[in-house]
C-alpha cells in the first residue's frame, strides 16, 4: 500500500536525478513511485526527454515507476497542454501563486477539478495557515465536484495536509486518495508516514486509494 505518488528531480527544481528517486524508493520498500516535475520546467523543448528517462529506469525498476507531472494551477486554467497530458501516466494540479483570501483559493481548485488533464489535487491547503480557512460548506462543494469528476487529492506528507475530516469525507464519498512526500531531494523519497497515519486513522482501505491497481 506504501506508495509516494509525488517527487521532483533536476528536472524541475529537485536535486537528484530520476534513477535516484526510483532506487530510494526501491530502498524504502515501495510498491510504486512517480516522478511528477513542475510542468514549467518542461515546456522549453525538453518534455520528450524527461519522459525517456522515466520510462528506461522505470522499465528497469523493480517496482511500479510512474511518469507525471505537477501543473501550476492559475486564473486561466492549469498549465498542462493536451499533447502533454496525453503522453503522461497522470496530472497533478496545484496551487502555486499567492492569493489573500481562502475564497480565492477555493476558486483555483475548483478551475482544476473542471480540467480533462487532471487527475490529482496536490498539497490542498498548504496555504490555509496564511490565509484563513474556507467554510466547511465551500470544501464539501469541491469534494463533491471531485466525486462527479473522479478526481482524487493527496496526503501531502510535506505540508501535513488535507485535514483528518476532509480525508474522512473523501473516502466517505468515494474520493480517491494519494500518498505524497513531495521530496525536492532523492533520500525524501518515500517519506509518507504522516500521509499513511492520517488515511488509516480516516478509515481508509486499499481501495480508496487512486494507485489501488499497481499496490
Amino acid at each position: 500500500m506504501i506508495h509516494d505518488s509525488h517527487t521532483h528531480t533536476l528536472h524541475s527544481d529537485g536535486l537528484g536525478e530520476v534513477f535516484e528517486n526510483i532506487a530510494e524508493a526501491e530502498r524504502k520498500g515501495l510498491s510504486l513511485v512517480a516522478i511528477t516535475d513542475h510542468s514549467h520546467y518542461l515546456l522549453r523543448g525538453n518534455f520528450n526527454a524527461y519522459l525517456s528517462e522515466i520510462r528506461r529506469w522505470g522499465e528497469d525498476s523493480e517496482i511500479t515507476v510512474l511518469a507525471g507531472i505537477e501543473g501550476n494551477i492559475t486564473p486561466n486554467g492549469v498549465d498542462v497542454p493536451d499533447w502533454m497530458a496525453e503522453k503522461l501516466d497522470f496530472v497533478i494540479a496545484s496551487v502555486h501563486e499567492w492569493v489573500d483570501r481562502p475564497e480565492q483559493y477555493v476558486e483555483l481548485v475548483r478551475v482544476a477539478l473542471l480540467d480533462e488533464n487532471v487527475d490529482v489535487i496536490g498539497h490542498f491547503g498548504a496555504s490555509f495557515p496564511y490565509i484563513g480557512y474556507p467554510s466547511w460548506e465551500d470544501l464539501l462543494e469541491l469534494i463533491a465536484l471531485a466525486e462527479e469528476r473522479g478526481k482524487a487529492f493527496e496526503i501531502s506528507s510535506r505540508y501535513r495536509v488535507p485535514d483528518l475530516e476532509f480525508v474522512r469525507e473523501c473516502i466517505k464519498r468515494g474520493v480517491k486518495l494519494t500518498f505524497a512526500s513531495d521530496a525536492h531531494r532523492p533520500e525524501k523519497v518515500g517519506n509518507v508516514g504522516w500521509s499513511v497515519a492520517v488515511f488509516r486513522k480516516a478509515g481508509g482501505k486499499l481501495e480508496d486509494l487512486l494507485f489501488a491497481p499497481y499496490l
